[in-house]
């Protein structure tokens, strides 16, 4: 169990820079590197691509940053979690393994799925009112239904060795808070310890 740790974000937004997250991967000497690329309009984004193309609906930049970014979380050994699977986590996940077999370099990747909850939405959408105006759901033109789910999943795909953990809709905090309970050992029932950790612990 490891004393400390260090954590860098190289992405705050879908449209991010690519620059700074390959400057903390090379120099920033990093246990793991996050990249938050994911909004509600992003993600609803993402899954009118997906309708056009099931194997598309993962962010836009995912293959530049890849491909730039994988030479050097390999070298320096930093581990990539990140949402920028966006609604097709999946296809992501493949995508990644195919940058990475054009590099010659080895890696595991897992896909954390699970937040889609469109399916079910559309499935209650003639007999289920929204809350702010009475309308039936089915009044609406539904494009994007996504559950944020937390940390558990990601703490799950670090204990499998994945070098790269791609998601779709997480809690945003859940992207940092993982790797610390994984390598913390936090108790995740201990709301107290979780709680500070995802403000600020002064």
């Amino acid at each position: 169990m490891k004393q400390k740790i260090r954590i860098g974000c190289g992405a705050g937004f879908s449209g991010d820079r690519i620059e700074p997250a390959l400057v903390l991967t090379e120099k920033g000497k990093l246990d793991y590197l996050v990249l938050e690329c994911l909004a509600e309009r992003t993600i609803a984004l993402a899954q009118k691509r997906k309708m056009s193309d099931p194997l598309k609906g993962y962010d836009v930049l995912l293959e530049k940053r890849i491909a730039a970014l994988l030479p050097q979380l390999v070298k320096n050994n930093v581990r990539l979690i990140t949402n920028m699977g966006a609604a097709n986590p999946i296809a992501a996940a493949k995508k990644i393994i195919e940058i990475a077999a054009q590099q010659n370099l080895k890696i595991k990747i897992a896909a954390i799925t699970g937040d889609d909850v469109l399916t079910t939405i559309l499935q209650h959408a003639s007999t289920t009112k929204e809350i702010e105006n009475g309308k039936l759901l089915s009044e609406y033109d539904i494009v994007s239904a996504n559950a944020y789910i937390g940390s558990d999943a990601i703490v799950e795909a670090l204990g499998s060795n994945a070098h790269i953990i791609i998601t779709g809709r997480v809690a945003d905090p859940s992207l940092f808070l993982a790797p610390m309970i994984y390598e913390f050992g936090w108790n995740r029932d201990d709301d107290n310890i979780l709680g500070k950790r995802i403000v600020i612990d002064n």
